[in-house]
């Protein structure tokens, strides 16, 4: 089985900053692609950065400039560090990882994590 478990959310204020953690255990081949996407209530989840496995990235307009995505490939291990954060950063973060269960199977499977809340006060 594959777990995919996040941790460092919490409440910071305007201005503050915070870094996630990600990490994906159990039978795992390889893993491609890392993300941290996050989602409001009432809202669509919306990707906030993505990773390759060979350090390629990505990270969506409202974010540039503030948020550093990285990983660790040997602790099978994503970051997302937060500056300047701002209210409206304000969600449940989630990590995904699209990963390979086994060489002789092709295809990728994405598995997601339970999410944790971070909260930007005014």
């Amino acid at each position: 089985q594959v777990q995919v478990v996040e941790s460092g959310g919490g409440l910071v204020q305007a201005g503050g900053s915070l870094r996630l953690s990600c990490t994906a255990s159990g039978s795992i081949f390889s893993i491609n692609t890392m993300g941290w996407y996050r989602q409001d209530p009432g809202k669509q989840r919306e990707l906030v950065a993505t990773i390759t496995s060979g350090g390629d990235t990505n990270y969506a307009d409202s974010v540039k400039g503030r948020f550093a995505i990285s990983r660790d490939n040997a602790k099978k291990t994503v970051y997302l560090q937060m500056n300047s954060l701002k209210p409206e950063d304000t969600a449940v973060y989630y990590c995904k990882a699209t990963l390979k269960l086994y060489q002789s199977n092709p295809y990728f499977h994405n598995y997601w994590g339970q999410g944790t809340q971070v909260t930007v006060s005014s």
